[in-house]
């Protein structure tokens, strides 16, 4: 038995990627993953991935997968998933907000002004303002059990320009979310951690880099993890009994990764690439800074 056997996970955007990668990471540790996003079936989208295959795979991974299709521009389907988490499973003790809309426009070499307001808002109300939604409806579930880990997926893009205003922005607030979230959970057992993820191979960036213009230059391919890095990094923080210690701190995964002696799927250490990318803002604990 893995060591979250019994624990019950809500995963957002965990249809391909790093949404994928963390739900099936959890899932050899033993835990129950409600696997959320939009595409339900094989072939349904562009790109490859879909909940069926994502629950399956947390299956055959030791897990037990849960399918829930979730359109994170609507509140009421966020509303609902949580309501069934509770209802069916009567906790929940990781929530991983992950997902975030990227617009073809997101990767354009262009000003903002010239961009579409609508679709480079998609953004921000997927990346901040639902995982903000989801982390009022699961602390509902877990500050009355008295445990749980509420994390967010961030990046280096919170300090240092990367693509897109909207982009930069959205990570930056989530950072700056979930150190305050930390803040008013303390003494409740519930954390909340912002995690910051360099490049991944996922399916969309894999994409990115063939049909980008300038993409492949910019990207270190030595410093690249698999989209199942970060979800041991996150296995790592739910089974620290002192997560506490953590909660409202933005951390750097490599960083982690290294503290928890945790590699990549092929063993690799992943590089933190603080140096070159940039260092959080915020440290764990009401006020303090990270030393820069």
């Amino acid at each position: 038995m893995g060591r979250l056997s019994g624990k019950v996970a809500l995963v957002t955007g965990a249809t391909r990627g790093i949404g994928k990668g963390i739900a099936c990471a959890l899932a050899e540790q033993g835990a129950t993953v409600y696997v959320t996003g939009r595409t339900v079936g094989a072939g349904s989208h562009a790109l490859p991935g879909s909940l069926e295959e994502t629950v399956a795979e947390v299956e055959a991974r030791g897990g037990r997968g849960v399918a829930v299709a979730l359109d994170l521009f609507d509140d009421a389907q966020i509303a609902a998933a949580f309501e069934r988490v509770a209802r069916d499973e009567g906790r929940l003790d990781i929530l991983v907000n992950n997902a975030m809309t990227i617009p073809e426009s997101m990767t354009q070499r262009t000003g903002f002004w010239e961009k579409p307001l609508a679709e480079e808002w998609s953004i921000w109300d997927s990346g901040l303002r639902a995982a903000y939604v989801a982390a009022w409806h699961g602390a509902r579930i877990m500050v009355p059990q008295g445990s749980g880990l509420i994390a967010a997926l961030s990046g280096y893009v919170g300090v240092t320009y990367t693509y897109d205003v909207v982009f930069g922005t959205t990570k930056t607030a989530t950072d700056r979310m979930m150190r305050d979230m930390g803040h008013e959970l303390r003494g409740t057992g519930v954390s909340a951690v912002s995690l910051w993820q360099g490049f991944t191979y996922t399916e969309r960036a894999i994409e990115n880099l063939k049909t980008v213009p300038g993409m492949a230059g910019q990207l270190n391919s030595a410093a690249g993890s698999s989209p199942e890095f970060p979800g041991r990094v996150v296995a790592a923080l739910a089974m620290d009994p002192a997560v506490a210690d953590k909660s409202g701190g933005t951390f750097i995964n490599a960083e982690l990764a290294a503290e928890y002696g945790v590699t990549d799927k092929d063993g690799r250490v992943v590089p933190s690439l603080r140096e070159s990318r940039g260092v959080p803002l915020w440290g764990a604990g009401d006020t303090t800074w990270s030393r820069r």
